[in-house]
């Protein structure tokens, strides 16, 4: 082609990635974050001080047949890279071992747990939803409730949530008796570990997702949106709501992560089963290999759940959609 030619010919725009292509990237970044777990429990269990095989039989008696088991099933008498791959490999099929402390499979041990935990933290999930958007939609650009509000949130934001826990506890299970103290029974048993484990994280949330309603109130389609003869609930439910979520949906990773953790303690405060009594059952007893198999499933849990946020992104906000991926120059 001439250099007349090269420049007379339009220059050809490049296509607009795929909503495809963004998902698959945003996986395989899950994918990613999963190995890296799982590599950096492979490597704790190397660089932990003492014998390997000392540490996977946790507090169980030593024996020679034991030990001898432990070597084969981890291939300790191989080397590194091949024990790695060896690691690798179980972790994908589901295998996590063993648990010699309490002589039964580690993998059906925490999957029997694990029910107890997700239901807590959805539901904790739900109640720091609902808290922040009631806390931000009816108290954004109104001076008193701002006020008011911002007294709440730090209160709730500053209590550990083991301690409010016992608060709850206390008033509404051992004075008025409406909630069990403690256990996995019915609906009733998970309302006060939700709360108490739901308010600190919703009110973070909701400074945030105040500040970007404000921020959302004061843009030109809202005064458009009161000429037509919208009402105030309206206008902040059905349109400034969504201009305003991004931010606050950005926090939810960071919240999943911190509803995760603080199931841990929650789960003791209110003597719920989950992986919160295993993990701690697992650490007073050195059971190395029901550690590393919570925190991995801990991992795969959090990966899930920050990806299917990351990929709600693109429909909060259509803007998205359009706009170059990392990496990806404008056209």
């Amino acid at each position: 082609m001439s250099a007349e030619t090269a420049l007379i010919s339009p220059r050809r725009p490049k296509a607009k990635p795929s909503w495809g292509g963004r998902i698959t990237r945003r996986i395989l970044t899950g994918v990613l974050v999963l190995w890296a777990a799982v590599t950096l429990s492979f490597i704790s269990v190397y660089l932990a001080p003492g014998d390997i095989v000392s540490l996977l039989m946790g507090e169980q008696v030593h024996t020679p047949a034991i030990e001898a088991a432990i070597r084969a099933e981890w291939g300790l008498d191989q080397p590194l890279y091949l024990q790695y791959l060896h690691y690798l490999w179980r972790v994908l099929h589901g295998d996590f071992g063993r648990s010699y402390l309490l002589n039964t499979d580690v993998s059906s041990l925490v999957l029997s747990q694990l029910w107890p935990t997700l239901k807590l933290t959805a539901l904790a999930l739900v109640v720091s939803l609902v808290f922040a958007v009631l806390m931000a939609v009816t108290t954004a650009h109104r001076r008193w409730g701002q006020r008011i509000a911002g007294c709440v949130e730090l209160i709730l934001a500053s209590t550990p949530s083991f301690w409010l826990g016992i608060v709850l506890l206390f008033i509404f299970s051992f004075t008025l008796r409406w909630f069990p103290v403690a256990g996995d029974r019915s609906f009733s048993s998970l309302v006060l570990p939700a709360l108490s484990l739901g308010l600190a994280q919703g009110a973070v949330v909701s400074q945030v997702l105040r500040r970007g309603l404000e921020d959302a109130l004061n843009e030109p389609f809202v005064l458009t949106l009161r000429a037509w003869g919208l009402g105030n609930t309206v206008i902040r439910l059905r349109h400034a709501l969504r201009h305003a979520a991004l931010p606050a949906v950005t926090l939810t990773g960071w919240l999943i992560g911190g509803l995760l953790s603080g199931a841990v303690i929650t789960e003791q405060v209110f003597g719920r089963p989950g992986l919160g009594k295993i993990t701690v059952d697992a650490v007073l007893g050195k059971d190395l290999p029901v550690v590393l198999a919570v925190a991995i499933f801990s991992a795969l849990v959090y990966v899930v759940l920050s990806t299917l946020v990351d990929i709600l992104y693109l429909f909060i906000d259509p803007r998205l959609r359009d706009a170059p991926a990392a990496g990806e120059e404008n056209p």
